[in-house]
């Protein structure tokens, strides 16, 4: 699906993850693991901008409109499916056949409330599952996730990570849960002092030997002494 060969990555004019080879597969479940401020983001926001067009993307940001309802939050991500006149047309008066898509997918995400609700009344938990919204309705085969799961309860995260596999051929997402990532992801990828740690299958991973991995990735040379 995607090869990164000898890739240099950061942001401006500092490179956070030197010299990245990475290959992709299609209908994959990827997990990306690591410390905080490792490039796991940047690694993930790269590998989008290459599959932008058969990718949806759900960040942290969310990049939610607050004074806008849910459903408008939603149809944010079928914008490029319609004309510029259907767009502007549904933002004063939705149409019937997409409140009745994003219902559904509302529905799916147990976000159980008026779609017209403003999601500046929204907690953080009903937040992420709107920006989870958006990106199943962006009805793309690949979705991309960074934490798209971290303010939901554990039961509710591993559900709509059913969901949102059952919903695309290939899925990547930065995690910090290594047990969630063994347990419902085919491969994960480690990112750990500047360079890629770890790349297995996940049935050959333990959490014992993750977590020791994730020890020795991240000591230092300085931390050693």
């Amino acid at each position: 699906m995607l090869t990164v060969v000898d890739t240099d990555l950061g942001y401006g004019q500092k490179i956070i993850l030197p010299n990245i080879n990475l290959a992709l597969n299609a209908n994959e479940h990827v997990a990306i693991l690591g410390p905080s401020g490792v490039g796991k983001t940047t690694l993930l926001h790269h590998l989008y901008q290459q599959l932008a067009e058969q990718t949806c993307l759900c960040s942290q940001a969310q990049g939610l409109v607050d004074n806008l309802s849910i459903f408008h939050n939603v149809f944010i991500g079928g914008l490029a499916r319609h004309s510029r006149w259907y767009n502007m047309v549904n933002l004063l008066l939705p149409f019937t056949q997409p409140q009745q898509q994003i219902s559904v997918i509302c529905q799916q995400l147990e976000l159980n409330m008026p779609l017209q609700k403003k999601v500046s009344e929204l907690s953080g938990g009903q937040r992420q599952r709107v920006a989870l919204a958006r990106a199943l309705f962006q009805q793309q085969p690949v979705f991309m996730g960074d934490e798209p799961f971290s303010a939901l309860d554990p039961l509710m995260g591993v559900r709509l990570l059913n969901l949102v596999k059952q919903s695309h051929q290939s899925v990547i997402c930065v995690l910090h849960d290594a047990e969630l990532a063994l347990a419902h992801f085919d491969r994960i990828i480690v990112i750990s002092a500047g360079k890629v740690a770890l790349d297995a299958n996940a049935k050959q991973l333990t959490l014992a030997y993750l977590s020791q991995h994730y020890v020795v990735a991240d000591e230092s040379p300085h931390r050693a002494n």
